[in-house]
């Protein structure tokens, strides 16, 4: 892809590449939610078009962020798979989301994966990273995190933790919100 940029700047050409919100929240959506289809996309909280969403996937897709294939299990749909260059955003993930919960009028259930990932540091974000590897580029897992618990289980049940104590520990939990 021939692309005309406005400098050589590190800075300005990563900005180029997921400098929209759109394109952060999709690798969002995919790193901590799991999602690998156009229409589990679609329900994100954030209400993206159906249009725009479609952009920025090809964009993505172009930049070598994203692969895209046909998905086995349904001959109608297509699978959306991180590549290693979008995986290795868990950290720069892992600290946006620790600066947006320290600055930002944030959501304790919205934000409790923020935290649970600056708490856990490295050493969590690189099992993560093994793990997205595993599960979407096919690599086996590293051995130091065979039999541990995944990292977006541990995240996940974090955040219906907080949901159930703020409704009282009654109420069932949205997943799909949860993503």
């Amino acid at each position: 892809m021939d692309v005309a940029r406005r400098s050589g700047c590190p800075i300005n050409l990563s900005v180029e590449v997921f400098g929209d919100k759109w394109s952060l929240l999709i690798l969002r959506d995919m790193i901590f939610g799991g999602k690998r289809h156009f229409r589990e996309m679609l329900r994100s909280e954030e209400a993206i078009s159906s249009n725009i969403l479609a952009d920025r996937l090809k964009m993505l897709v172009e930049q070598g962020m994203l692969t895209k294939a046909d998905d086995p299990t349904h001959k109608q749909k297509a699978i959306y798979s991180l590549t290693e260059m979008s995986i290795s955003l868990v950290p720069i993930m892992a600290h946006l989301g620790a600066w947006g919960s320290r600055w930002l009028p944030v959501s304790e259930e919205l934000s409790i994966r923020a935290k649970l990932m600056e708490e856990g540091g490295p050493a969590m974000w690189e099992q993560f990273m093994s793990e997205l590897r595993q599960e979407h580029l096919g690599q086996s897992p590293a051995a130091e995190y065979v039999g541990a618990t995944p990292i977006r289980a541990k995240l996940q049940a974090a955040y219906e933790e907080v949901v159930r104590r703020k409704a009282g520990g009654s109420q069932a939990v949205d997943v799909d919100a949860a993503s």
